[in-house]
């Protein structure tokens, strides 16, 4: 039983299969933007939320009423998209929501790469702690431990199924574009845009194909020299790199920039110095790094982040045989942690319940035995005893349900009920 209004865990958000790059783009969210964007959401009455935001996917996990909170979050995306009516009803198109129990689901099946766009990219598990981490001042006791119990799944389903066995990756397809296009690409060389850790990831994956990394570009030079050094390259700053699109065979783009950093007008006349000879450009940012009409100069090969991603998916199929698994060890996941949830507030709620039917029993119980003057002080214990009795039978069937509802990870729902019945209200 999982209750579609109320206060509850829900999940907001865009992802590969609703919204395609260009889209998703305008929805990401960099780290130093998740506070702001949770403080919106709160003020508008959510009691807790975590900010997941990746290449593949832009999503609010947060507890709290349908209203006005979710639509907090679809004027806050919908702002990236145009302003006004027209751009929250846009993001809407994209986006999805998941609520309860099936939101509980769905960050499980996101943390165990069942989610991805490549399955079973162990990426994403790193990328689920980094927004817990930048969320934790948001995200309140339900959902940390939500998030807690993500990445015990996520660890559970790669330890235990082969589902990340051999798992390709956007670096890893980066690097077989390169060789249908170079053939051999022992010898050649290449540049690389960021010193992030995707930047770090395919670089190491040319240079064990026998790339040379000759030169890496960042906007801070310790974090390149620093890349640079492990891959016996150089460290430049961004300014320089541009004349070297003239040289270099391969140019890795993945800064964390909010526009495109290599455009036609930075890099265009450069390349046409090349004289023909083919350029690869791997664009593994989003937002994406390059300006989409550097891709259509002459034997310049560009691949954004789906493109790549589409190219590692293709080398998926075996895993698919391990996808039942995984998704069993996400159900009996699903199960505890409802059942958890399902009985956090059952015990207060039923000592409030009793509680307050006792304050009324003893209430009436007054007024009546003031008109019973008459009655010996061991018949009034007697009627104060009938009356305690009564109350009990009365209470035994909702205390029984509400402590079963819970072990079944159903007390959530029942509470809500037994709240709007008996006019309780919700614990702070």
């Amino acid at each position: 039983m999982t209750t579609h209004a109320g206060m509850g865990i829900k999940v907001l958000g865009v992802n590969h299969r609703t919204a395609p790059l260009d889209v998703r783009e305008r929805f990401a969210h960099g780290a130093h933007e998740v506070p702001a964007a949770l403080q919106r959401v709160m003020a508008a009455g959510a009691s807790g939320g975590v900010l997941l935001s990746t290449c593949n996917r832009t999503e609010f996990y947060l507890l709290a009423e349908d209203e006005p909170a979710l639509e907090a979050v679809w004027a806050l995306l919908g702002e990236r998209l145009s302003s006004g009516p027209r751009g929250e009803g846009a993001a809407r198109e994209y986006g999805y929501i998941e609520r309860d129990r099936d939101a509980v689901r769905h960050l499980y099946r996101v943390s165990s790469g069942l989610d991805s766009m490549i399955l079973g990219e162990s990426q994403i598990q790193g990328q689920v702690r980094e927004a817990w981490e930048a969320s934790r001042a948001q995200a309140g006791p339900v959902l940390h431990r939500l998030f807690q119990t993500a990445l015990h799944v996520g660890s559970r389903v790669r330890t235990e199924t082969g589902l990340g066995v051999g798992t390709a990756s956007a670096a890893s397809a980066g690097v077989a574009v390169a060789g249908k296009i170079f053939g051999d690409l022992a010898g050649r060389t290449a540049l690389i845009l960021g010193a992030g850790d995707m930047a770090e990831l395919a670089a190491t994956c040319l240079s064990d194909e026998g790339v040379q990394i000759t030169l890496v570009a960042n906007r801070t030079q310790e974090r390149a020299r620093a890349i640079a050094e492990r891959l016996g390259g150089r460290a430049i700053s961004l300014e320089e790199a541009w004349a070297h699109f003239a040289t270099t065979d391969i140019a890795l783009c993945s800064t964390a920039a909010p526009h495109a950093v290599v455009t036609w007008e930075r890099v265009g006349s450069v390349i046409a110095e090349r004289r023909g000879r083919p350029l690869c450009v791997l664009d593994l940012a989003v937002p994406r790094d390059v300006d989409p009409a550097v891709g259509q100069i002459e034997n310049v090969f560009l691949y954004d982040v789906d493109d790549l991603q589409t190219v590692a998916a293709q080398a998926t199929a075996r895993r698919r045989d391990e996808i039942p698994a995984a998704e069993r060890i996400v159900e009996e996941e699903t199960d505890h942690f409802w059942a958890w949830y399902g009985g956090l507030g059952v015990v207060p709620a039923i000592k409030e319940f009793r509680s307050r039917m006792d304050t009324l029993r003893a209430a009436e119980l007054e007024r009546a035995l003031k008109q019973l003057d008459h009655l010996s002080p061991d018949d009034r214990a007697r009627v104060e005893q009938f009356s305690q009795a009564l109350l009990n039978k009365f209470l035994h069937q909702p205390t029984l349900a509400l402590k079963e509802a819970a072990e079944q990870g159903r007390g959530y729902g029942l509470l809500e009920a037994l709240r709007r019945l008996f006019g309780m209200e919700p614990p702070a």
